[in-house]
């Protein structure tokens, strides 16, 4: 059987930097609230901190993480790796946190991050299992 392209999945930027502020405003719970519970007077420097971290991290790593792109095709997923997982392979596909996660029966664990309607994308690949 030859493959058909059914879909590809690319990272959406807006559901980046929303994963980007949430890291930035946890971090800065736990680190200004731990220079807090320290007795640093310059708690505050956690808030800071935290945002100027996750800002620099996130502009260092956009393009790549927007750049990857998963396919799938009637007979596999394939993503950035080009690691080709065979549909039948696909033990469980689920939502995580603006992610889908695709375990395979050896499990192996994968994330097509930053997905803007993630239960699309899993209903695609149920769709494929479905009918390989």
């Amino acid at each position: 059987m030859t493959s058909a392209e059914i879909a590809r999945f690319r990272g959406d930027k807006t559901v980046f930097i929303r994963v980007q502020v949430i890291m930035a405003l946890v971090g800065a719970v736990l680190i200004t609230g731990g220079l807090y519970l320290a007795g640093n007077p310059d708690w505050w420097v956690g808030v800071v901190g935290s945002f100027a971290g996750i800002a620099m991290r996130g502009y260092y790593i956009a393009d790549e993480q927007l750049g990857f792109e998963w396919v799938l095709t009637n007979t596999h997923l394939s993503g950035p790796t080009e690691h080709p997982i065979a549909l039948g392979d696909i033990k469980t596909v689920r939502p995580v946190l603006g992610a889908v996660q695709v375990i395979t029966t050896r499990g192996e664990k994968f994330l097509i991050k930053y997905q803007a309607e993630p239960e699309r994308v899993i209903a695609e690949i149920k769709g494929a299992m479905a009918r390989a």
